[in-house]
């Protein structure tokens, strides 16, 4: 049983994926010492320009790095380690980060560190399920559960004073892939009313019933793959193991021969290939140059790119310009993933291109082409009447979510202020049989331009829309140093604005009002050119937004000679 008095106070303080999708990542904290539980990423949204990853704010754990006794992975989805390479490569520590994890899990971290060239010193504890683990304070073991990649774990922490905190991971009950000596315990700590906290996912609280199994999904691309009368290309998340296997084995049975396309998705093919977790004839996989030269009834094309991204193999395939292979009228494209919530428009422009190539597209609105690998309303409250623990923490997923789950813990039971509600930056604190809620600085995001974490600030993503939406117009003068007076100019450079060509009479005004504007200038005004250049910025501004109805960044540039 827990016990009545806590000695130390037990924290937890959600860094992402508590009130969003995505960029899962959580700090346990009990006396001196924390745990982090997973270190995900999420694509950025529509108004988020130039930017290509988004990742949690890991400056609570950079300024206590010593006190951090190891990282828990729960499995090798991207959203929950994607962003493992970016916190380590913050990391002042001149010890070893402990990384927990399954053995595949932690493969598909390794290769992720390669590639970011992560070569700070590294320990890495690949553990079975219902291993138990010592991390500082911290005893753990973690626990099997079904999901849509393999070893994906629970995380079971008991505390020095007896109680426990148990992380659901991303987790639904398949008879068919759960494992009985994992529901079993689970059933058993519940017996025992020694799980303090339950840290529960929330992804599809909102779905009735139960969530359908691998088996099922695999029946359902049969249906639409028997008859394909062309190529077939499907897509998959590149960490869909369970997927993949599904997939080649239709292919093999239908005599189609399999392309595997995608960087990512090469990568976790062959750590799984390589760990006996995908299964398949040698013959049955070929490059894509030679999957071409067989007729187009014996070809399946597997990629990655199911939320439309921007230069990922299936967006190239759908804009044709995918190097070696082209969709051909009467092709079959099917999404095997789910319409992550934010993406539905870039997903749907990229299935408007596949149906002007002559494709037919199938999404899991479509046909069964995709399952969950998350707990439906009846497995969620099954797994809360199992463990009965007394406070109840949702997770994973926005803020509806959140609220459906805690009702649902409620028809089962718990007690309203039993129930916590938490969004990213809230830290809970449970200490002497009481809770609270308190509001910190540590709520933020952390956008990745490129390979590198960048300073990409508010302002930047505004310019950065600005230019999106009106375009750039630069003015460029060229002024005598000692008179102080245009010799050359002013020049005028459009981009995104207007075709300047076309708009001969309106660029002859803007130099007008450009030398109009640096005339008004005194002689002292003439001296600081950032002075000239404001005042030639606001008045074509001015000018442009009465002409066009529009506003271009303006970018005065002075050359003295």
């Amino acid at each position: 049983m827990i016990t009545t008095q806590d000695a130390e106070m037990l924290r937890v303080l959600p860094l992402g994926g508590v009130g969003e999708f995505g960029k899962n990542s959580l700090i346990i904290e009990y006396g001196e010492q924390m745990l982090l539980i997973d270190a995900g990423m999420k694509l950025p949204e529509d108004d988020m320009f130039g930017v290509d990853l988004v990742i949690p704010d890991f400056s609570y754990v950079l300024e206590r790095i010593e006190r951090l006794q190891g990282i828990i992975l729960t499995h090798g989805h991207e959203d929950h380690v994607g962003s493992v390479p970016f916190l380590l490569r913050q990391c002042a520590t001149t010890g070893p980060v402990h990384i927990y994890g399954s053995k595949l899990t932690l493969e598909l971290v390794r290769a992720r560190l390669v590639e970011s060239s992560i070569i700070r010193p590294l320990e890495f504890h690949e553990l079975a399920a219902g291993q138990r683990y010592g991390a500082g304070i911290f005893d753990f073991r973690l626990l099997e559960v079904a999901h849509s990649i393999p070893m994906s774990m629970a995380v079971d922490i008991r505390l020095p004073n007896g109680a426990r905190v148990l992380h659901s991971g991303d987790y639904r009950l398949d008879e068919s892939m759960n494992r009985p000596e994992c529901l079993e315990y689970l059933a058993r700590r519940g017996d025992m009313g020694d799980i303090l906290l339950f840290l529960g996912d929330s992804t599809n609280v909102e779905r009735e019933g139960n969530s359908q199994c691998e088996a099922s999904v695999r029946e359902g691309l049969n249906s639409v793959y028997r008859d394909a009368p062309g190529s077939i290309i499907t897509a998959v998340f590149s960490s869909s193991i369970y997927r993949v296997e599904s997939i080649l084995a239709l292919a093999e049975e239908l005599g189609r021969r399999v392309a595997v396309c995608g960087f990512n998705l090469e990568r976790n093919f062959g750590i799984a290939k390589q760990l006996g977790l995908i299964r398949c004839p040698d013959h049955l996989v070929l490059p894509v140059g030679k999957l071409k030269s067989l007729p187009a009834n014996q070809r399946l094309v597997l990629t990655t790119g199911t939320q439309g991204e921007s230069g990922s193999a299936l967006s190239r395939l759908a804009h044709g310009n995918f190097k070696g292979y082209a969709i051909e009228p009467g092709d079959r494209v099917v999404l095997s993933s789910r319409i992550i919530p934010g993406n539905e428009r870039s997903i749907l422009r990229m299935v408007n291109h596949f149906y002007r190539r002559g494709a037919s597209v199938f999404t899991e609105r479509d046909a069964n082409v995709h399952g969950s690998g998350h707990a439906y309303r009846n497995e969620m409250k099954q797994m809360l009447e199992w463990i009965r623990p007394r406070y109840f923490m949702p997770i994973h997923g926005e803020l509806r979510q959140l609220m459906r789950s805690a009702e649902l813990a409620e028809s089962v039971g718990m007690e309203r202020d039993k129930i916590l509600l938490l969004e990213n930056g809230t830290a809970l604190e449970i200490m002497n049989g009481r809770s609270r809620r308190i509001r910190t600085d540590h709520a933020g995001q952390v956008l990745v331009d490129g390979k590198k974490i960048s300073d990409v600030h508010e302002v930047v993503l505004k310019d950065r829309k600005h230019l999106s939406g009106d375009g750039m117009l630069t003015v460029i003068m060229v002024i005598d140093r000692q008179s102080h007076r245009i010799i050359a100019g002013p020049d005028l450079v459009s981009r995104g604005f207007v075709f300047v060509d076309d708009h001969e009479l309106l660029m002859d005004e803007c130099k007008n009002v450009a030398i109009r504007s640096f005339n008004s200038c005194d002689h002292d005004g003439q001296t600081g050119w950032d002075e000239v250049k404001a005042v030639v910025r606001k008045a074509l501004r001015k000018y442009l937004a009465q002409r066009t109805d529009r506003y271009p960044v303006i970018l005065p540039v002075v050359v003295e000679i």
